[in-house]
């Protein structure tokens, strides 16, 4: 069903969303301050290990949120899951200690967005529209969040893709899928970038909104930004390889 593979792209998407530490450096605690260390050397069990040191911490459990993302994106097959799965608790964790901690819940909608991949459709489309929630409240909490954006670029763009029918069909029998269109995706990867153009991450995924969207010359542009981007996670280097391959497909 092709609303199903619309779905599943969602979650792809969402699932190479990383980057470094917004917190500020001198507040964290010496345990963090390591994890943070191990992190920024894409190790990221030795960075768990560290922020667990703190873990009554909410700053310690979003970390450990994004390393399990970090980790679980480039682990073999059978170990993906159980890692997105430990993120989404380490997510909630935060959210329990510090509910007003943003991070917590833009992590906590990076690992639904994993985790939606190995559940049903009806399943599928309540995480859709959990996601969206956690990222608005991530968003209110902090406007300057430029990772709540880009996941937000990333959903409406596989939502923008959904024709009106598959959305009907969809509320027929799985459930009501969030509205959402391609320039909703733009508009939001836009913020992102604004607010911290140095993310591959921002640029790459804005390429292939505009390559969904059929604009060739924006599509090329971007992956030729998201080409100067330094690597900061391991999912970078799958990035790189990535755009190659869509310049290759665009010339």
């Amino acid at each position: 069903m092709k609303i199903r593979s619309r779905i599943l792209a969602v979650s792809a998407g969402i699932l190479s969303i990383v980057l470094l530490s917004s917190s500020i450096f001198s507040q964290s605690s010496e345990s963090i301050v390591r994890g943070d260390t191990y992190f920024n050397l894409m190790r990221y069990k030795d960075a768990i290990a560290w922020y667990n040191l703190d873990s009554s911490k909410a700053e310690a459990q979003w970390k450990i949120a994004r390393a399990y993302v970090c980790y679980g994106d480039n682990a073999v097959a059978s170990e993906k899951e159980p890692n997105f799965r430990q993120a989404i608790k380490a997510a909630k964790r935060c959210i329990q200690l510090e509910e007003t901690n943003s991070n917590g819940h833009t992590w906590l909608a990076a690992a639904l967005g994993n985790t939606a991949m190995y559940e049903g459709s009806k399943t599928k489309v309540l995480l859709c529209n959990q996601i969206k929630a956690e990222l608005t409240r991530s968003i209110t909490l902090n406007p300057n969040d430029d990772i709540a954006y880009s996941i937000f670029g990333s959903f409406y763009r596989e939502i923008g893709n959904i024709s009106w029918f598959e959305k009907q069909l969809a509320m027929t029998f799985i459930g009501k899928i969030p509205d959402g269109t391609y320039e909703d995706s733009e508009k939001n990867f836009a913020k992102a970038i604004a607010l911290n153009p140095s993310i591959m991450r921002h640029w790459y995924e804005l390429g292939l909104l505009y390559v969904y969207w059929d604009k060739k010359p924006q599509a090329i542009a971007a992956f030729n930004k998201a080409k100067l981007c330094p690597v900061y996670v391991s999912s970078d280097n799958k990035r790189l390889q990535a755009i190659n391959v869509q310049l290759q497909k665009l010339q």
